[in-house]
């Protein structure tokens, strides 16, 4: 039986156009997708967009749109920049689709019933950017959230809780029993630490926002926009069928969603997020599962953010990174590449213009592009004809099973970096043996010995090539392409360098 693998990425609030920071979580999602299904598993890469709530409600009136006319237009620019960064996902979420907003509506009731939700009224600190009410531990000085160093609003509010505060020795229980599940392992004792500090029970409607799921039982509340986007992973999984009880309603299902059993399927492998929502996805999510008696994520990932020229990214700088026309101008597969070569995945990165073309000259035009350039060259006039299989006693080919082996290593850490340090290493071995045993020369006093250097080249960048797909799918393809059984073309560089 084919084993699957369940990997998502955070649903995009669609209250601004996609930037750099969503590119990086995605593409990572993407990277490790692509070496799964190598590996033989069955995946299913969930990603989407994040539609409710007060500030997209305030958006669209300023826009002069309904909240549905302006969550289709950003979820739609999110999804072409999916396509534009060749973003492999097999499943695209909406919190707007109507059998999402069932699913919402029957874990709200569940949860009702089991007393995990109960009604009572909230006085104090609210963040309008956030969405989010505050604690006074959190809250800076003069009032202002640490976030978005704004003042805040004081709010009086009937509402729902949810109890929080039940799950909080379960929660350190199941963090200390299952240790890989807060990753990085550095990041694992800021919620160790939150958790043990006591928990709080959770807001979890809201009377004062319209533009959201309304609470079944009691229309006048509207399901707070965490809460009901934290669902969606169990939504794409297909536990609607086991919820709701309107069946018809499940029939058509997500234009964009394969449902099969949900017990197939959940738990996730793993929820890949940004350091900023760690705690949502470590502890507000994990215990509305156990509210709901389903099993908890194998592991939760958060990575680091990324600044410009040592800059935090923001409109009012004018220096968010589009990704869109970084890769219009470079390719799309350099920009995926340097992304998780740049910086270790899971620390903060700095992205600058300098930094990106030392990479793209150095790695891929220098290492990777010359070699292939000057194999085939050399492989046209010495070789002929590529054969399909290159058997023999070639000890660089015999290497990269070492080599291979220590990339699996690497993805199961999700270093990414290391593994691009395994694939760039090797390469330059590749590129040391032409230049130690100079083929070119070889070919005048020992022509088969030459052929020999060739063809252990030839089998070697069959390797890279393959190793290097998923993290630039394109590219990958014209290697391998370059590189098949039978004629040599004459080529254009693949990485023409990049003039300073």
């Amino acid at each position: 039986m084919t084993k699957k693998f369940y990997i998502t990425t955070p649903i995009y609030y669609v209250n601004s156009v996609p930037h750099l920071g969503h590119a990086y979580t995605t593409i990572a999602d993407d990277i490790l997708a692509r070496y799964k299904r190598q590996k033989g598993f069955d995946v299913r890469f969930l990603t989407g967009t994040d539609e409710h709530g007060a500030n997209i409600e305030k958006s669209a009136a300023a826009k002069g749109v309904s909240p549905k006319e302006w969550t289709d237009i950003v979820s739609a620019q999110y999804k072409e920049l999916w396509k534009v960064l060749n973003i492999s996902y097999d499943d695209f979420i909406r919190t707007t689709d109507t059998n999402h907003e069932h699913v919402v509506q029957a874990v709200f009731e569940k949860l009702l019933k089991s007393g995990d939700i109960y009604l009572g009224s909230y006085s104090g600190k609210y963040c309008t950017s956030c969405e989010q009410y505050l604690n006074e531990s959190e809250i800076l000085e003069g009032n202002l959230c640490p976030v978005h160093k704004k003042p805040l609003t004081e709010v009086n509010e009937e509402t729902y809780f949810f109890k929080l505060s039940r799950y909080e020795k379960p929660l350190l229980k199941y963090y200390e029993e299952h240790p890989e599940f807060l990753s990085p392992k550095y990041r694992a004792n800021e919620i160790i630490n939150f958790v043990k500090s006591g928990l709080q029970d959770l807001s979890v409607t809201r009377t004062k926002v319209k533009w959201g799921i309304p609470v079944k039982s009691n229309p006048a509340h509207t399901i707070y926009v965490w809460f009901d986007a934290l669902i969606n992973y169990i939504t794409a999984a297909g536990v609607g069928t086991l919820l709701c009880e309107e069946k018809a309603e499940h029939e058509e299902q997500l234009k964009d969603i394969r449902i099969e059993k949900f017990e197939d399927l959940w738990p996730a492998d793993i929820h890949m997020v940004g350091k900023e929502i760690f705690r949502f996805h470590s502890v507000i999510w994990p215990a509305v599962l156990m509210a709901l008696q389903l099993p908890l994520p194998q592991k939760v990932f958060a990575h680091g953010w990324w600044t410009v020229e040592g800059e935090k990214m923001s409109k009012t700088l004018g220096n968010v990174i589009n990704p869109a026309e970084l890769a219009a101008k470079y390719g799309v597969d350099p920009v995926r590449v340097f992304l998780f070569r740049e910086v270790p995945f899971g620390q903060d990165g700095d992205f600058s213009m300098a930094s990106f073309i030392n990479r793209y000259n150095s790695d891929l035009a220098n290492n990777i592009g010359n070699l292939l350039s000057r194999t085939l060259n050399m492989a046209a006039k010495n070789v002929g004809d590529l054969p399909e299989k290159i058997e023999g006693n070639y000890p660089l080919l015999a290497q990269a099973q070492t080599v291979e082996k220590a990339i699996d290593d690497a993805y199961e850490q999700l270093s990414f970096d290391k593994v691009l340090e395994q694939i760039y290493g090797y390469s330059s071995e590749l590129n040391k043996l032409v230049n130690d045993k100079k083929p070119w020369e070889l070919a005048k006093t020992d022509p088969e010995g030459a052929k020999q250097v060739l063809l252990e080249l030839i089998a070697c960048q069959r390797k890279v090539a393959l190793w290097l797909e998923p993290f630039m799918p394109t590219v990958a393809k014209e290697m391998q392409k370059r590189l098949s059984p039978g004629k040599i073309e004459k080529y254009a560089p693949l990485f023409p360098r990049i003039d300073k």
